[in-house]
């Protein structure tokens, strides 16, 4: 029997609140930047959608027997492992068009924290 705990993603948190500091720590170009601020947008969008279904389906059930509770929880659960990858995808996009200086400081520093990187391919599936 193997024992032992996946390592965690390094995630960079595009769309979060931390935008300018990922800009400034990677050294981003205007491009890169223009990007970022795009590709965060986008993922309030994508997530906001996802927010709101989890919100009107938690209303929809409030006074439901605990069997119905069962399914609305792995319903509830499902929208938020959308919104997880939502956010994975948003930093694989970012990372997909770093140069090989940001990518191997991203990679340095997310060793340094014993998190696992994400490791991209220059073209990125969103399937």
């Amino acid at each position: 029997m193997f024992l032992g705990s996946a390592q965690e993603e390094c995630a960079l948190g595009v769309g979060g609140m931390d935008d300018e500091t990922i800009a400034e720590v990677f050294q981003l170009n205007e491009e890169q930047k223009e990007s970022l601020k795009n590709w965060s947008a986008e993922l309030k969008i994508r997530n906001e959608i996802l927010r709101n279904r989890a919100e009107f389906l938690l209303k929809q059930h409030e006074e439901s027997p605990p069997e119905v509770l069962m399914t609305v929880s792995r319903e509830y659960k499902t929208i938020m492992d959308s919104m997880k990858l939502n956010i994975r995808m948003m930093d694989k996009r970012l990372l997909s068009i770093f140069n090989p200086k940001q990518y191997g400081f991203y990679v340095k520093l997310c060793d340094q924290l014993t998190l696992r990187p994400i490791h991209v391919n220059k073209s990125v599936d969103e399937k």
